[in-house]
């Protein structure tokens, strides 16, 4: 088999031995599934090994749900000071923007690394316990929109990680921040399956969204909602997330090694290349390569 030449956008290093991410330390099954096989250091090194004949070129971390985000980004410029190959070339950190030293937390951060070129911060709401990550609506409050503004004036961009329900809030966020770029994760998360109105939840979010020349989106994730999705099943999900935002605001991503509780890393990507069989070369560049360079400003 060919090799295939990627950017990977959205990837996640961790050592337990930090006490960083507590919840790989305690494995408690929720959206993921059970996750346990998970619940180990994962290195440069172990991706160079998984990789099989992904040709990565260049790569970006993010935050991996630390306790301490400065503590995170502090650890992984030493991973990048180490020389290994496939050391993050960017990195979109984590930030509490609800707390007032939010920008005390990202400056000491890019003070760490002059690699920092975004921020996450999860906001998943929902009523299934299962699938609620924080329980809070951040987004509607003054002090988080206040922070989040902050990110424009350090050329920084926001990773946003929601559900279909939130999209039309996100929307206006982006339409009020609209000097910040903001980067839907993981198409958008589509998670209600169960009835057609799920379906319409997410389609309608994202053409609100892609509405918004400042947002782009990762095709990634898939195997969080599906654990046993196959190229049939996300063939829809790939083809409606790039008709709403074109192929020059789309990337794919690989979300490893969370999704690699479900997929190999090459079989992710080559499923990936089989679902836009037919594009023309600067398209595909575009999905694999170019668009992430652009979007991280590697």
């Amino acid at each position: 088999m060919s090799a295939i030449s990627i950017v990977d956008p959205h990837l996640h290093y961790w050592s337990l031995a930090s006490g960083n991410q507590p919840w790989l330390e305690n494995p408690v099954p929720n959206l993921l599934g059970d996750y346990s096989p998970m619940a180990q250091d994962h290195l440069p090194e172990d991706l160079e090994r998984a990789r099989g004949e992904v040709d990565i070129q260049a790569c970006v971390h993010v935050e991996a749900d630390a306790v301490d985000p400065v503590a995170e980004t502090r650890w992984l410029a030493e991973v990048i000071a180490s020389g290994a190959r496939l050391a993050p070339d960017a990195l979109v950190v984590g930030v509490d923007l609800s707390h007032k030293d939010a920008e005390e937390q990202l400056d000491a951060q890019r003070e760490l690394s002059d690699r920092v070129c975004g921020v996450r911060q999860i906001l998943n709401v929902h009523d299934d316990p299962l699938f609620d990550y924080v329980g809070r609506d951040y987004v509607s409050e003054p002090g988080w929109r206040s922070n989040l503004r902050m990110l424009a004036s350090r050329g920084l961009s926001f990773d946003l990680q929601i559900y279909p329900s939130q999209m039309a809030q996100a929307a206006a966020l982006a339409r009020e921040c609209d000097d910040i770029l903001f980067v839907l994760n993981h198409a958008g998360m589509y998670v209600d399956r169960q009835h057609l109105d799920g379906w319409r939840a997410w389609r309608d979010g994202l053409r609100e969204l892609a509405a918004c020349d400042n947002v782009m989106i990762k095709l990634s994730g898939f195997g969080m909602l599906d654990h046993r999705w196959t190229r049939d099943a996300v063939v829809p999900l790939v083809w409606e997330a790039i008709d709403a935002f074109g192929i020059e605001r789309a990337m794919f991503a690989s979300n490893f090694p969370v999704d690699g509780l479900y997929a190999g890393y090459e079989d992710i990507w080559r499923i990936y290349l089989e679902i836009v069989t037919g594009v023309s070369d600067s398209e595909r560049d575009a999905l694999f390569r170019d668009n992430a360079r652009r979007c991280y400003r590697l």
